[in-house]
Parts: structure tokens; sequence; C-alpha cells
């Protein structure tokens, strides 16, 4: 068997940011990534990524303009709350979209430029001893990290369950010509009906747009279910590759356990609870495993501490937006607030979409329009 210090599994945006971070952490430490599908390939995502992502990116050496060559930056941002309160303003960084068979190749292939190796593998069966972790009896490694998506093998091998179905949401997706009306705009729009739901439309600078619907597994969602969502909100849209996928919430994320397993990005159940957002914990939880993994046995212990000192704050402001946000009049007031105040406004994305917190200028504005 091939004998490696750190074996990720998955080359997304997780994985690829801790394959560079261990690298970095250690320029000696033999780093591969295992990935079931060759590269480009398309993941089901909204495409949209935050400045913070790339911020991540740019501390581990991955050029963010490099990353993103070609494709829009996005200024400004329109929500739609379930009563119908519209909003519209420049955030204050403005986003990139870039489809992911693009930027996920472009990121995997940077990190490896770091010295981390890339093969072509499927991986079934994980055993963890006390020296090591052995991968399908083809490969042992130190540390291996998770980074296998919703659907982790490497999360099953821990004997942790899925996500409960009112922590799990799933999502339909494709490419359509750019709605009328919403020309380079990032557009998230939600609705009574079958709240909490929401869809999107993400400008590609091209004509086209990266267009979806999702909500929550619990409230018994079906594929015609998924595609009834996506017109009711976005009515006329004619989108192509319409592909679903599962978003394991952070709400119901698992404990890192101790030692010589970590699991990142989806696998860790790292999708933002209001957003359906996941690239941004992706790479921020990537780096810090890639940086805990050259530690061995003390792996698991110093990736939880830095997981909890970097988002534990924010992930527990989020869990209590997301169950605030059960009642649809407290979404209407909140950006009925953010209509008023580019400050409010500001604080909302930072929520949902990198690692804001629930300001007090933002509770005392929401409040005081609440009916």
């Amino acid at each position: 068997m091939e004998h490696w210090d750190v074996v990720v599994v998955g080359g997304g945006p997780a994985g690829a940011a801790c394959a560079a971070a261990a690298r970095r952490a250690d320029p000696t430490a033999r780093v591969l990534v295992l990935d079931r599908a060759g590269f480009p390939r398309d993941k089901v995502c909204g495409d949209g990524i935050a400045p913070e992502a790339l911020d991540v990116l740019a501390g581990l050496s991955l050029d963010p303009v490099a990353l993103t060559a070609g494709f829009p930056t996005v200024p400004r941002l329109r929500l739609r709350s379930p009563g119908g309160t519209t909003v519209e303003r420049a955030m204050h960084r403005p986003a990139a979209v870039v489809p992911r068979a693009v930027f996920d190749d472009r990121l995997l292939t940077a990190a490896l430029a770091s010295g981390a190796e890339l093969r072509r593998h499927v991986v079934r069966r994980v055993a963890v001893h006390p020296e090591h972790v052995e991968v399908d009896g083809s490969f042992t490694a130190g540390v291996v990290v998770g980074a296998d998506g919703a659907e982790s093998v490497v999360r099953r091998a821990l004997r942790i369950g899925p996500n409960r179905d009112d922590r799990l949401a799933i999502a339909i997706r494709g490419y359509a010509p750019e709605p009328p009306g919403m020309d380079g705009v990032q557009v998230i729009l939600t609705t009574e009906q079958r709240w909490p739901a929401y869809a999107w439309s993400f400008p590609l600078g091209d004509g086209r747009a990266n267009v979806g619907y999702g909500e929550l597994v619990s409230g018994g969602v079906n594929r015609a279910g998924l595609l009834a969502g996506l017109q009711r909100l976005l009515p006329g849209v004619e989108a192509a590759e319409l592909k679903a996928h599962r978003l394991p919430l952070s709400t119901g994320r698992p404990r890192q356990p101790d030692g010589r397993v970590l699991l990142a990005g989806d696998a860790a159940s790292l999708i933002n609870p209001l957003t359906g957002e996941g690239i941004f914990y992706a790479v921020v939880s990537g780096a810090l495993a890639g940086a805990a993994a050259v530690r061995g046995a003390d792996a698991g212990a110093a990736y939880r501490r830095a997981l909890r000192g970097r988002l534990g704050r924010h992930l527990r402001h989020s869990s209590t937006a997301s169950w605030a946000s059960r009642w649809p009049t407290v979404m209407d007031a909140v950006l009925r607030a953010a209509a008023q105040d580019q400050r409010v406004f500001d604080d909302v994305i930072d929520l949902g979409l990198a690692d804001g917190r629930l300001t007090g200028r933002t509770l005392v504005a929401a409040a005081r329009r609440l009916p």
C-alpha cells in the first residue's frame, strides 16, 4: 500500500483548500487528493462566490483573479421577503459568479501546483487504526480528510448519520437566459408558499443565468415540486441541465471527533441554513482542516478548536436566525429594515454569505418593523 501523510477525499473547494493548506503548513508533507470524477466537472450549485471565500484562498497563495478570470463580479443583490418586501442594494464588496465546472478545476489545479497529487479513485472503505487510516486497502495516511460532499463515505466511516430531514434541504439548478428585469443583478426570492423556500438567479455575464430553487426535505418535496417552485418564483424561465442536490445544513452539523479523520465542507454539514451558501464554509473548513491534518493523531482536536474559534460564534448566530426565520413576518421585518438602512443590508448579507453575526443594529431595526 502507498503511504501518504494526508489523504484528502474529494477535490472540490473544501478538498482543494485542504490540500493547499496542508502543503503550506508543512511543505514536506505528502498530500494525495482522491476524487471519483475527472476535472473539469459540474457541481450543482448557485455558482455565486462571496469575496470572503476568495480572501481565504488568497491567504493560501491561490490567486483570486486567476480563479475568477473571464466571469463577472456582481455588485448588486436583490432580495424579496415572503411577504413581498423587495430590497436591492450594492453589496459592500461585489461577489463573483463562476460556473463550478470552471471554478473547481481552476482551484484544484492551483492547489496541486503547491505540491499535492491527484488520483481518480472511488473511495468505498475507510478504516481507522491507532497509528494510521487505511483507504480501500490501497492507501494509508497519517490523517484522512473527508471533503467528499453531502453523501460522504468518510462521514459514514465515522458512523455519523445524515442530517434529519428538517435540517436537510434539496435544490434544483440549471442554466437559462437571464430573466427579464434582472440584468446584472444577483436575485434571491422567497415566498410564503412552502416556506422556508427560495429561488435564485445569478448572472454569468454572457446573457445566461444560473437559476434554481430549494426547500427543506421535511416538507415532502419531490422533483415535480422543485420544478413547480422554480416556475412559481421565476415564471417563464426555461432552464437546461436541471440537476438536484442535497444540502446538509449547518443546523445539523456533527461534532468533529478526535483523532485522524476530519470532515470539511458539505461532509461536515457546513451549509448556511439561511441561504444554502456553501463555498465560503467549504474553503474555510478545508483550510483549517489542512493546517490541522499535518498534526497526526492530534488533528481532530486541533481542527475542532480551530473551527470553533473561526466559525463558532457565527454558526450560533446563523442557527438562531434560521430558527427565527420560521416566522415569515420576521423575514419581512428584516428586509424592510434593510431597505431603509445600508448597514442593516450589509449585516444581513454577511450573515447569509460569509461569517457575519446578528448585530444589535439589525435586531433593533427589525423589531421596530414587526407588525
